[in-house]
């Protein structure tokens, strides 16, 4: 799942439901009780303890543990990688991209019906948003204060509770993905010297901080987003698939434009790069996808 999230047009959700942990996932983050915080206060007598663990194993939380170590290990190998794919090849990383979204996108349309005018006007919705904000978006810099972080985390964390729909491609459209994958490689790499000691903690503080507002949005979000998308599903299930469908078509915008940017001229050896990496990214959904096509989303 941690693997899944890093990249854009991939969903952590669908991992989910591919290894069979998808009901018991939603099941533990919609059973987690901020109460249960109050059994900590007797964790020094036996009993307390036993109340205590007896709870914890109530709400699933060491599986929600297990699983986000798992998580968390494969996000930091996996988004060290597509850091240095940003820097060394750009145009081709973002024609990747575009090809992940592109696939992910007409596989889901396959499992929409666009029969009603409420459906029709959440899919032109999803579509402008998406397209304008990732005009905005596209090339920005400096757009990365912690509130802005703070919501991504908050955003992107729907991957793991909506199979189909990719995290990380809310960070793209949000223009804050470059910039978290290179801070997460900081911190990452400064926290390791300073276990050496070649560097003081004191070093980390500027990416520890984004790292970890990042992080509090996403438990945020668990608590709040996935609640919010599960009520939306139950009561305009395809409505609301329609707009979270359209937004990835319309956030296409951002990697054309990026492509266009980080290619000099039109010439074959330019632009072959460029359709490889789209065919491969678009490749890796389809095959998933057919592999999962007795799944429902």
């Amino acid at each position: 799942m941690g693997a899944a999230d890093s990249i854009p047009g991939v969903s952590g959700g669908t991992i989910a439901f591919i290894t069979g942990i998808y009901e018991r996932l939603i099941t533990a983050i919609t059973s987690l009780d901020p109460g249960a915080l109050t059994l900590f206060r007797d964790v020094g007598n036996p009993s307390g303890r036993r109340r205590l663990y007896d709870r914890l194993v109530e709400m699933d939380v060491p599986f929600l543990l297990v699983l986000g170590a798992g998580i968390i290990t494969a996000v930091v190998a996996v988004s060290r990688v597509v850091y240095l794919a940003l820097q060394q090849a750009p145009g081709a990383t973002f024609a990747f991209f575009f090809g992940l979204i592109a696939a992910s996108a007409i596989v889901l349309y396959d499992q929409l019906s666009l029969a009603t005018p409420g459906r029709i006007a959440a899919a032109v919705a999803g579509f402008a948003l998406a397209f304008l904000v990732s005009g905005v978006t596209a090339g920005a810099n400096g757009i990365h204060t912690l509130p802005i972080v703070f919501v991504s985390g908050a955003i992107a964390v729907v991957a793991m509770v909506l199979p189909g729909v990719s995290g990380a491609f809310f960070l793209v459209l949000l223009g804050q993905y470059e910039y978290l994958t290179g801070t997460l490689k900081a911190f990452v790499d400064g926290l390791f010297s300073a276990l050496v000691g070649d560097r003081t903690l004191l070093s980390l503080v500027d990416s520890g901080t984004t790292v970890v507002t990042f992080v509090v949005g996403a438990v945020v979000g668990l608590v709040t987003v996935a609640h919010a998308i599960r009520w939306a599903l139950d009561h305009y299930r395809a409505a609301t698939l329609s707009f979270l469908v359209s937004l990835m078509v319309g956030a296409l915008r951002l990697p054309v434009i990026e492509m266009r940017d980080h290619t000099t001229t039109l010439s074959p050896e330019n632009v072959a790069p460029l359709v490889l990496a789209i065919v491969v990214g678009g490749g890796v959904v389809l095959l998933l996808d057919l592999y999962t096509d007795d799944l429902s989303y």
